[in-house]
């Protein structure tokens, strides 16, 4: 079973077209790298996929499950956003943070059992911030944060993770933190992980498959040796570019082919 199904998909602003006709399933334990130029729709596509943008036409769903039809409850329980850290309120703790992410599941008075709190510090233990859990957030680091925002995602127990440029502003070392975690916890606890990504080297390392969007539209779809091609890259980006082999994965890399004019 596909744990998301879009089909169709067309979102318009003011009459004006930023997705057209969308369509992508995803299975368990999958990584999906949404690429593009700016002003592409990747955003878009998320939060369209996450129900906070109304869709023109289609459907997306859910574990078979239309979005539409379900209340914001029912749709975090089925589904958690990464957004970026800097949306973080900052004098709140890493553990009230993290805690959010179970107010699905909470009783109308809106207390949390033994039982989420076990699945918080499980949370925690997995993204590697057990030991800020008592810090308020506004004094974390950017890569920090967005471990916690994964942490408080994770609590949803949503079997699919939507992450918009989980990355921008982390630097070389966090990139690396984050992307490895988001890729274990995939592979071991199934989740379906749509996410954006400038870096297209960084796409065909930790995704399974990526999808290239130009002004709206599916330009490729398939694998990043299918996708992250010269021809594709040169004709989207407007420059040249070479593509090889990564020297230890074998993943493609992209490097710009020489000084623009």
């Amino acid at each position: 079973m596909s744990v998301l199904n879009v089909e169709s998909l067309s979102v318009n602003f003011a009459d004006r077209p930023v997705l057209q006709d969308i369509s992508l399933q995803m299975a368990p334990g999958e990584v999906l790298a949404i690429v593009g130029p700016n002003g592409a729709g990747k955003t878009t596509l998320v939060r369209s996929v996450s129900g906070v943008q109304p869709i023109h036409a289609g459907r997306v769903l859910v574990v078979d499950r239309d979005i539409q039809h379900l209340s914001p409850s029912e749709r975090a329980r089925l589904m958690a956003v990464v957004p970026q850290a800097r949306q973080l309120p900052g004098e709140i703790s890493v553990y009230q943070t993290v805690l959010l992410g179970r107010t699905p599941y909470l009783s109308w008075l809106g207390r949390a059992g033994k039982h989420d709190h076990a699945i918080v510090e499980g949370a925690l233990e997995e993204t590697h911030t057990t030991g800020i859990a008592d810090r308020m957030v506004g004094e974390l680091s950017g890569g920090e944060q967005q471990r916690v925002l994964l942490a408080r995602a994770l609590v949803q127990e949503a079997p699919l993770l939507l992450l918009d440029e989980p990355i921008t502003h982390l630097d070389l070392q966090h990139q690396s933190i984050l992307l490895n975690l988001i890729e274990k916890l995939a592979e071991q606890k199934g989740f379906a992980v749509l996410m954006v990504l400038h870096d297209l080297n960084l796409a065909g390392l930790y995704a399974k498959r990526i999808m290239m969007l130009v002004d709206g539209a599916i330009h490729a779809s398939g694998t990043p040796a299918e996708v992250l091609t010269a021809e594709n890259l040169a004709a989207v980006y407007n420059i040249p570019v070479n593509v090889i082999p990564h020297p230890q994965y074998g993943t493609p890399l992209v490097l710009p082919d020489g000084r623009m004019p």
